[in-house]
Order: C-alpha cells, then structure tokens, then sequence
C-alpha cells in the first residue's frame, strides 16, 4: 500500500460477461490410450455442431452407431476415466478405461431433464485401428456424458408451448414444456425442431399441439436466424402444407411464444411457408394473444393476505401508500373468521377456511350478501389435521386437500361449487399439505410430508368425463427438490418455475427458484428473509414476492429489498 503521494481518480471498465467457447483438439498422432479417452471426454464440451471432433476419437464403426442425442448424463464433476488394461503385453491393441462420476440429472432424447443419484460406472473400449496403428475408441457409453459447470455451460432450458383444456375465458390455454437446447450449437433451429416433435412423454397426455403430426422443417433447411426486422420464416415439409388459415395461426403462435421464452427479445413475426416455398401464414407478436390464452390468469390486480383480525383483505401493487383494505364481500367483512384463503384467478370470488381450519367457505368478491354454509367441512380432530390452503385453477375449479389421518382426500369443487369430487392419487407416499395448481390446470405442485420430512412434487392432472361422471387423478408424481431438504413453503413463480422456501438439514432456511424438471435456475434466489412460513408469487414474474415472515406480511419488488407491509398477517396469495 502506497504511504505517500496525492489522491487520484482511476478509471476502471466494467467486468462484461462474456460466453466461454470450447474449441475441441483433434487427437495427436501416437496419443496413448489415456490421451484418447480425456481428449474424447473433452470434445464433448465443446461447440462442433455434430460432435464431429468427438467422433474422431472413434473407430469408423463406433462414429456411425454412436448417437450423442440419445441422452446427456450430467455428473456433479467431470467424469474420471480409470485405466484396465486387456492385455498382459506391454504392446497390447486393447485397452479399457472406466470411467466414474456422481449422478445429478440425465437429459433424454426428446431433452427433457429428470434428476438422478448414485453412482456413475460406464466402461470406454479403446484399440488400435489396423491401417494406422493408432488407438481409438470403438466401444463407449450412450449419448454424451459432461460435469455440471459443463452443463450449464453448454445448455440452456426452453419452454415449449402447447394447448391444453380450455381457461374460463372459453379460449384453449398453452402450458410450458421445459426441453433443455444446446445454447451455442444453433440453438434457434434446434428450439423450433423440439417443438415440431411435439410434448415430451410426461406433458403429452394433457396436451396437444396445432402441428400436423410428421410435420418438420423442410429437408435441406439451413440455420433458422431472425432478420434485421425480427422476422422468422420457417419452411415446412409437405405434411404442413393443407393447414387452415386459423389452424396455420396457432401453429405460429405456439413458434411465437417459444421463442419469446429464449430470446430476450422474442421475435415480432412469424411466417410459415409450404414445402413449395408458397406461405401458409404472417403472424405478428401482438396477435399470438387471440389465438390463445397464453399464460392466462396473470393479470393480478391485487395480492391478498389474511389480516390481524382474520379477514381477507387485498393490497395494489400500485398504490404507493400500501394500505390493504377488506375485499368486498362477507369473507371481507370478518362474518367468519379466516387462516388462509384463495382468490379465483379472475378475482370475482374467494375461498376461505375457517380459522379452525374445519370449513371452507365460497364466495363471491362482492359487497352485500351472507355467507352461504361451508361447501366443504373437516372432521380432523386437531388444526393442523384439517383443511390446506385452497388453490383455484385456470378452468375455475376449486382444489384444497383434507388432512384428516382417518379419510385424508385430495377433493376439487367443480366451479367451485357443487358436491366436491375426489380426486385419485394412485403412489402417493406421504400427506398432502399443500396444493398449488398452475395457470395451465393440468399441472399440479404438491408439499407431501413422509416420516417427518416435507418434500415438493409436481405431478400431472388427468381428467376423464363422460356422460354419468367424472374422474380427476393426479399421476406421474415426480420429486423436484434435493431429498434431504425439508420443504414449509411454496408458490408458483412462472410458467415452469416454483419459488421454494426450504431447509437442508443443518442449514439455516433458504428461499430458491426451482424449475418444474427439478433442474437448477441461473443466478441466485430471493434475498434472505428470516422465519417464512408462508410465499406467494405470481406467474407474471415481474410482479412481487409477498411473505409471511416474522417481520409479519413482506413483499419484494423486482430489483428492490424486502418491505414490511403490516405486522400482523398470514397466509399471503396472489389469484390461483
């Protein structure tokens, strides 16, 4: 440190983020065994376009059976290749390497990411080629394998949409599905090719999409770029080619929504041609809206909490002095004294259960009128025996589940009315102690506490009508936290993302964004926030976060700290 001299400004440059770009080496001449294989695994990390480095590391027979977009295998580190030589002669032509890892997630052929754990044991097979006598991989593992920080390097997750059952408005509504692109491997045409091969296998049941089945970009189809206008034009192949003019539109509109999903800046337009090069349809970004409800139900005109005197009360987010005030209506009134509530997502009516935690109670968000009696009651013995939160759905159908250990139910109200339906939970392992249901209404997010842990599921709604009944099931329930973590609370925060509010055994309680695959979300969560028993976010992620913590009822706006908006207060929730 100086210790002398005057004081003088330094100009200094801003640190910019730039990508890292991997440039694969092609093996050297004479490379050992050991050479041949970490040369290999380092090709996978690179950019090439078709691995085609990595391929020469193979014999010809294994560069042609070798598909790297079978699956990627992620490991919490770079794979570690152990030596097993086949020979006993110093000059052996074959030679083995095993190579090991810890398991984090796997990536399948339609790119979906599923997380996994224990160990990774795989064999690479290498011998020397006849003609050149140098060594060369003719036996390896499936599809690609990389460490983490690799991954994340390398891959960037997508949102793919597609229509699902009709929101309350009578429009079909899209629901996310989160596919996993190489993010420097002309990621444009790849995101487009995804979503013209239609739902992954766990979404495909509850959704469809507008695409003629067969249906894939024109052979011979370059790079896909926007313009300098921002215009899109994909060609199709034949089997496009007899769309209708409204069907051509909702085909462009779910080209629309995905890639504003990816790009930061979206795309203004969207042409479709034929596989003559004739255009089927122009679709401009403001109009993507009428062909469906995407992301309907976001347009939260208040957040609302339960306050000190037990009434559901509602703030704006637009006014500056942040002073909630009762919403309209007997629940508003403090007629029956409430623990948490739910606000239709077109916010005409709120739910509410009874401080107890026995009744729920339905009623519209208008001044005048009694309470009508409890379209639902508990026979739970205790409090924390009894009714969950209740959560309204994009269809307008009421969810909240019985805690009840004698007749534990996951039960939906049909418009929030009528007699409540079971709804069927074939595997489920633990009590329901939360229920939040998406925008989308076919996806459902569960807390399920087993043997002292809570852990938070997402799981798919399937719902079968015909003409006496109805039957709801909730399937294909899948984890999408670590298991040690003890999950308290969560909310839907986005499309495809959750924010969570957990423990890691021995830690103190974090507050993260989770994606619905379980895969991890760039950059850090929420700031920290002590004691939260309670979350609620919106699925416009430009609106704020609002807490029960024990600085009472907290919100935080983008780019802003956490506020206190009243000291006493629970159960905060934004309409859904």
């Amino acid at each position: 440190m100086p210790d002398s001299g005057d004081m003088r400004d330094v100009e200094s440059t801003p640190r910019q983020e730039s990508k890292v770009r991997v440039i694969a080496l092609q093996p050297a001449d004479d490379a050992e065994p050991q050479e041949i294989v970490q040369g290999f695994l380092e090709a996978l990390t690179s950019d090439d376009l078709g691995y085609e480095t990595a391929r020469k590391y193979l014999t010809g027979d294994a560069a042609k059976e070798w598909d790297p977009g079978e699956s990627t295998t992620v490991l919490a580190e770079a794979p570690t290749p152990y030596t097993q030589v086949t020979g006993e002669r110093p000059d052996a032509d074959k030679s083995r390497y095993e190579l090991s890892g810890l398991n984090v997630a796997r990536v399948d052929g339609q790119h979906a990411y599923r997380p996994t754990s224990g160990e990774y044991r795989k064999t690479v097979h290498l011998t020397r080629v006849k003609d050149t006598k140098q060594w060369r991989i003719d036996r390896l593992p499936p599809g690609v394998v990389l460490g983490r920080s690799d991954f994340e390097r390398n891959y960037k997750s997508v949102n793919k949409y597609y229509f699902t059952s009709a929101a309350q408005s009578g429009e079909p509504g899209t629901v996310a599905d989160p596919v996993y692109v190489r993010s420097q491997v002309d990621p444009v045409t790849q995101v487009v090719r995804d979503l013209l091969k239609g739902p992954t296998s766990w979404l495909n049941p509850v959704a469809r999409t507008s695409f003629p089945s067969g249906t894939a970009l024109k052979k011979g189809t370059r790079a896909l770029t926007p313009d300098d206008q921002n215009r899109l034009v994909v060609p199709l192949n034949k089997k496009a080619d007899r769309v209708s003019d409204s069907r051509c539109r909702e085909m462009a509109a779910q080209l629309l929504f995905t890639l504003q999903d990816y790009m930061p800046t979206g795309v203004d337009e969207v042409e479709l041609q034929g596989s003559t090069g004739a255009q089927l349809c122009v679709l401009l970004e403001g109009e993507a809206d009428i062909s469906a409800a995407h992301g309907f139900g976001k347009s939260a005109a208040y957040e609302y909490f339960i306050d000190g005197d037990h009434k559901l009360v509602r703030l704006s987010e637009r006014d500056p002095v942040t002073t909630p005030t009762a919403v309209p209506g007997a629940l508003g009134e403090g007629e029956k004294q409430l623990r948490s509530a739910a606000v239709s997502r077109d916010e005409d009516r709120a739910a509410g259960v009874s401080a107890d935690g026995r009744d729920l109670y339905v009623a519209p968000l208008t001044a005048g009128g009694t309470l009508a009696d409890p379209a639902l009651r508990s026979a739970g013995a205790t409090a924390k025996d009894r009714l969950t939160t209740p959560s309204w759905d994009g269809r307008g159908d009421l969810w909240v589940a019985d805690r009840d250990p004698k007749n534990p139910r996951l039960l939906v109200l049909a418009d929030g009315m009528g007699e409540p339906l079971e709804v069927r939970t074939p595997n489920l392992d633990g009590r329901i102690e939360a229920v939040r249901v998406a925008a989308d209404g076919v996806r459902v997010a569960l807390i399920l506490e087993s043997e002292g842990k809570r852990a938070l599921y997402i799981g798919r709604i399937e719902r079968d009508a015909d003409a006496e009944s109805t039957t709801v099931s909730i399937v294909e329930l899948r984890s999408v936290t670590p298991d040690p973590e003890d999950v308290t609370a969560m909310s839907w925060a986005g499309d495809s993302q959750l924010v969570v509010v957990g423990r890691e055994p021995g830690r103190v309680q974090q507050m993260r964004y989770v994606r619905v695959d379980g895969s991890p979300t760039p950059g850090s969560g929420p700031s920290a926030l002590t004691g939260v028993e309670e979350i609620a976010a919106s699925e416009d992620e430009s609106q704020p976060l609002v807490a029960h913590s024990a600085d009472g009822i907290v919100r935080l706006s983008p780019g802003a700290q956490w506020q206190t908006v009243v000291k006493e207060g629970s159960a905060p929730v934004y309409p859904g």
